[in-house]
């Protein structure tokens, strides 16, 4: 699997860890700068350029995953597909099939744009805030997954009923029926009035 400084810690020449920067951008989602990915998580939060991806199976189930408890934001709670930030100049297109192959080994496919949504989400359990202008992309997985264990904790294929058992037993992230609700006219799309979604 590639290393990135996404997915690994990233070390300079000295030794230090690299900074990872974030797209900054305004309520129209135009590039306005560039800031440190913790930095632009700190409160209030401050406006950023971010991704969610939503991968189905053959039958229409939703794969979701639950993020390694090692992760500083948002550990051990269940998301959808993929998220992330897009690197300052990468189109969230890329930036959307690079991490998901990063994160669960697998590239998407028929991988489409779903819209964009905008939202303001604190989380609770790390104190972080999700101040996102949020790329959405739907897409079918085709092939076995081969999750990083330091990205990803677990995944779970899921209908419509079976995320619904599963959202109020499980804790999710903040931002995931944000998200889910912005995509479901591209999911409908992509899986079918059967699927349910």
């Amino acid at each position: 699997m590639p290393i990135t400084p996404a997915t690994a810690t990233n070390r300079s020449s000295n030794g230090t860890a690299e900074a990872i920067f974030l797209e900054l951008v305004d309520e129209d989602g135009i590039t306005i700068g560039t800031a440190e990915k913790l930095s632009a998580h700190q409160p209030p939060g401050r406006l950023h350029r971010a991704f969610s991806v939503f991968l189905f199976d053959e039958r229409g189930r939703l794969l979701l995953q639950q993020r390694a408890s090692g992760k500083y934001h948002s550990p051990g709670v269940w998301s959808n597909t993929c998220c992330g930030h897009p690197y300052p100049g990468e189109a969230p297109f890329a930036a959307a099939a690079r991490r998901t192959y990063e994160e669960l080994g697998v590239s998407p496919s028929l991988l489409a744009e779903a819209g964009t949504v905008r939202y303001n989400h604190p989380d609770p359990g790390s104190g972080l805030v999700e101040q996102e202008y949020n790329h959405l992309f739907v897409g079918l997985v085709q092939s076995p997954l081969r999750p990083d264990p330091e990205e990803v904790g677990a995944t779970a294929f899921v209908t419509p009923e079976e995320l619904a058992e599963q959202h109020a037993k499980d804790t999710f992230s903040s931002w995931f029926m944000t998200v889910l609700d912005a995509a479901r006219p591209a999911v409908r799309e992509l899986t079918g009035e059967s699927a349910g979604w």
